[in-house]
């Protein structure tokens, strides 16, 4: 149950972050411990630490035992060329979000069905799909096949598909990349991407499907500057344009909003602890950081000192914290 008078400030900015791992077992990583004692909030997997299904489930088994509180325990498995189980299979083993969609409404519902199946048998909760990008740059060289259409409509349709499908079998769906990473021509992974689309055409076409689909429990917000928000060179995941007064207060969103991976080039150009105070203000509720380095480990302790000299806004924080403990009742096991 929320209680803002029993749990620190501290504890609660630690719930804000999902970070990752190096390797395939937790013995290596003191960081990590210390943050799930501490209340981290999830923990996010790569191909490196899914070498095989045994010891992949004992991690997860050790994050649990460690964790104070139940963890959103993620994954970015699209299909195709965004696939975690690599190792497990010598390859991708699932159709991409373009290909699942030419073969269909019912192969895309029993693939995805697959996916949840088999992520709850790791001990997984989250999942960070649908994408619900519309490919509407043919030289995307980051969207590409892991969109499901360069038709709105058509990413709507399967992005609904697939999002239904994993809440049925208990993996909470995250839509990525709002407001839309599709028509973008630089890879965000390396640098920050500018997408010049006037209001309209944006709202028309690349927001289309996540409005379509706000009752979704999480969205990811992207590292791209869209200039009909902000006339200032920032990523949408800092921008409160884009999550407090669009995406908040004008579409009504509700559920949880994280960031794209703070490491990424798309938001280099911050310190770490910058680009986390301007995202909280921004309206960010969950930061991912792929590693739990020194450097992210020490995150929630500087922000919590952030807040005790008012230069972070306790009341973002308290919001936030509430958000989190929302969604995670939904977790399941």
């Amino acid at each position: 149950m929320y209680d803002k008078c029993m749990i620190s400030i501290r504890e609660k900015i630690t719930k804000m972050f999902i970070t990752g791992l190096d390797g395939d077992g937790l013995s290596l990583n003191k960081n990590l411990e210390t943050l799930l004692n501490d209340g981290l909030g999830g923990v996010i997997f790569f191909t490196d630490n899914i070498k095989s299904v045994e010891r992949f489930k004992k991690l997860i088994g050790d994050i649990k035992k460690y964790a104070k509180h139940p963890l959103f325990l993620s994954i970015d498995q699209e299909g195709g060329r965004v696939e975690r189980t690599l190792n497990l299979y010598g390859g991708s083993k699932y159709k991409s979000a373009s290909e699942s969609a030419k073969l269909g409404e019912n192969f895309t519902r029993e693939q995805t069905a697959q996916i949840a199946q088999e992520l709850k048998s790791f001990g997984l909760n989250m999942n960070f799909a649908p994408v619900l990008d519309v490919n509407t740059n043919p030289n995307n060289p980051v969207i590409g096949t892991r969109s499901y259409s360069s038709n709105p409509e058509e990413v709507l349709k399967y992005g609904e598909i697939t999002a239904k499908t994993y809440l049925e079998h208990g993996i909470i769906p995250v839509g990525k990349h709002f407001p839309g990473h599709g028509d973008t021509s630089v890879d965000s992974h390396k640098s920050m991407p500018e997408v010049n689309l006037n209001f309209s055409e944006l709202e028309r076409v690349h927001i289309y499907p996540f409005k379509m689909l706000i009752n979704i429990p999480a969205l990811m917000v992207s590292h791209v500057h869209y200039t009909c928000f902000d006339t200032e060179k920032i990523p949408a995941s800092i921008s409160e344009n884009v999550i407090k007064k669009y995406l908040r207060n004008t579409l009504n969103y509700n559920g949880l909003v994280i960031s794209d991976d703070m490491v990424m080039g798309g938001i280099g150009g911050y310190s770490r602890l910058e680009a986390c105070k301007r995202g909280i203000k921004a309206g960010i509720n969950m930061f991912i950081f792929r590693s739990s380095d020194d450097e992210t480990a020490c995150l929630p302790e500087l922000l919590a000192k952030e807040v005790e000299a008012g230069k972070v806004d306790i009341a973002d924080i308290e919001y936030s914290y509430r958000k989190i403990c929302e969604l995670t009742k939904r977790i399941s096991g």
